[in-house]
């Protein structure tokens, strides 16, 4: 979050008027003047609200993604753009968001974010072709980039220090709520199937929580602004965003069009878009030091390491989500809340593994927490296969409870701990660049493995297309199967490079729940905060820290979207 003292439209506030927020606060106020004022909770529970709204909206998707495919008549190419063209957006605005917010207001960024959220949450409900929702998916994914980063560079200017820690306790436990209550949400939604929307009350039920935020957020949140924020770098985000798209795009449209010469044309120039990225880059930090990625970072071993460990993670996480699906509903016929239900203890062991984690293990036992972790993963992974090969299309949620459990757990040492691993050797004046970029990272790793689906679940479907529903079963755990080998490969690549991270962590989030809002076990997105050290109570504000404040409050792989 930025510690920049905020730029005031006016002379300090001392005489705001009753019932209302002040104009605008300094982003670091002082202790005693912040806590008489009761409106920050209040501030607290819109924004909180509005995190709960975006993770749940991701961890909702992927349980109702067969209906979306039968109701819409929709192709496999096309459920994988309204997932990971959700990520993408997200991914291409989150940093711009944050400076966005820096420069111009994070109250009125928010309040255009949810505003934004709100519409396009309206247009995949109202959705009448896959196409319409692809792109009501991508408006989202903006719009969330502009609301999301906010969130917690308004808790940070609106609590004094001493109350920050019990905040983030408070977004943590948020987090893992939506974790668990996401999918059972959408499963309960589209089994209900009320007034014959089937699908579409998931996009719906956001219209009176949106309008309630915005009305309310009006009224109870304060304004801040940095007073140096970072310039904006749209050539960045354009050069970055094109070259995702020709990773991308070509992996999900590449199956349903005979893989044509121009996909992989574009696959095989995108890495010569990335190169040109990072020589802009270097241009813009020379010109005038706003450059959308602080390339100077990728000097510290651990964290050029941990962002690759990151990116990889992302990559797990868009596999993993979006095969399970396919596996449960369209192999084995599941019904949408049996699904649901077969994924809480999944949820559960999560939520479960991250607080511990975070409080007890990593201060003890440092990096092997989280190899421990990985080590985890891949052992629930190898479980599930086995499993799958055992019990065929007869395989029942109690068979896939164990191995889903010890996945849960694995994944729990990971998520929360990570961020805090790699953040442990940056400077502290890039803390908050640094954040921003691990959080970017994350969504842009779950794109790519959204895309990557083609390759790894659906080449196996094609190879031999079923002509019964026995068969559709076998099918689909043939490329469930193929598919957990993939990501236990790159689980394993993900362990390697975790030797790379510090051995004894040191401590840039905020707080311990800070780092447990990190855990996502949704679809691809959505929501950690990760922010810089604080400064000690009375202690001037770190200038550096300022930078890039609101883009430190992205997702960590939950739980996105």
């Amino acid at each position: 979050m930025s510690s920049h003292a905020a730029v005031p439209d006016t002379a300090p506030d001392h005489a705001a008027v009753p019932g209302t927020a002040p104009d605008r606060v300094p982003d670091t106020a002082p202790d005693h003047a912040a806590a008489p004022d009761r409106r920050r909770w209040t501030a607290l529970a819109i924004v909180m609200t509005a995190a709960f709204m975006d993770l749940v909206d991701v961890t909702i998707v992927n349980i109702a993604i067969p209906s979306i495919e039968h109701d819409l008549g929709a192709s496999f190419g096309a459920i994988q753009w309204i997932t990971a063209g959700y990520a993408l957006a997200f991914a291409a605005g989150l940093i711009t968001g944050g400076r966005l917010g820096d420069i111009y207001g994070r109250k009125r960024l928010f309040l255009i974010g949810i505003s934004g959220f709100t519409i396009a949450s309206a247009l995949c409900g109202l959705a009448a072709g896959p196409e319409m929702l692809v792109a009501a998916r991508l408006l989202q994914g903006a719009m969330a980039a502009m609301m999301v980063p906010q969130v917690l560079a308004i808790v940070h200017v609106t609590f004094p220090a001493h109350e920050r820690g019990k905040v983030f306790g408070m977004f943590g436990a948020i987090v893992g709520l939506g974790a668990v209550s996401g999918p059972l949400l959408g499963a309960l939604l589209t089994q209900w199937n009320l007034f014959g929307l089937e699908w579409r009350p998931i996009f719906l039920i956001n219209l009176p929580v949106g309008v309630a935020g915005l009305v309310l957020g009006l009224k109870y949140i304060t304004e801040s602004r940095a007073e140096k924020a970072l310039r904006l770098d749209l050539v960045g985000v354009a050069l970055v965003t094109t070259g995702l798209l020709m990773l991308v795009y070509p992996l999900t449209r590449g199956r349903e069009l005979g893989w044509p010469l121009w996909g992989h044309l574009c696959m095989a120039a995108s890495p010569l878009v990335f190169a040109a990225f990072v020589a802009y880059e270097r241009h813009k930090t020379r010109r005038d030091g706003s450059p959308l990625v602080e390339l100077s970072l990728f000097r510290v071993k651990s964290f050029a390491a941990g962002v690759a460990v990151q990116l990889a993670f992302g990559v797990v996480m868009g596999i993993f989500f979006l095969v399970w699906t396919l596996y449960m509903q369209i192999g084995l016929g599941w019904s949408p809340i049996e699904a649901g239900l077969t994924g809480v203890p999944f949820s559960i062991a999560v939520s479960l593994a991250a607080g511990i984690s975070v409080q007890k293990l990593v201060p003890r036992f440092g990096r092997k927490v989280l190899q421990a972790g990985a080590l985890a993963m891949m052992s629930g992974l190898l479980l599930y296969i086995w499993v799958s090969g055992r019990y065929g299309t007869g395989i029942g949620p109690w068979q896939m409870a164990a191995p889903l459990v010890i996945m849960g757990l694995g994944m729990g040492l990971i998520v929360a701990p990570l961020t805090d691993a790699v953040l442990s050797d940056v400077p502290r004046e890039h803390a908050g660049s640094a954040s921003g970029l691990i959080n970017t990272t994350v969504q842009m790793g779950n794109a790519l493995g959204l895309g990557l689906v083609s390759v790894v679940f659906f080449a196996v479907v094609d190879k031999t297309p079923p002509t019964s529903q026995d068969a559709v079963g076998r099918v689909f755990a043939d490329a469930f199967r193929n598919s957990l080998w993939w990501v236990v490969g790159v689980l394993a690549v993900i362990l390697l490079m975790m030797f790379a991270l510090p051995a004894r962590p040191g401590r840039h989030i905020e707080a311990a729940g800070a780092g447990a809002a990190d855990v996502d076990t949704g679809a691809g997105g959505d929501t950690g905060a990760n922010e810089g050290e604080k400064p000690d109570e009375g202690e001037k504000p770190d200038e550096g820290e300022g930078k890039d404040a609101g883009a430190q409050g992205g997702r960590q792989p939950a739980l996105s979207h």
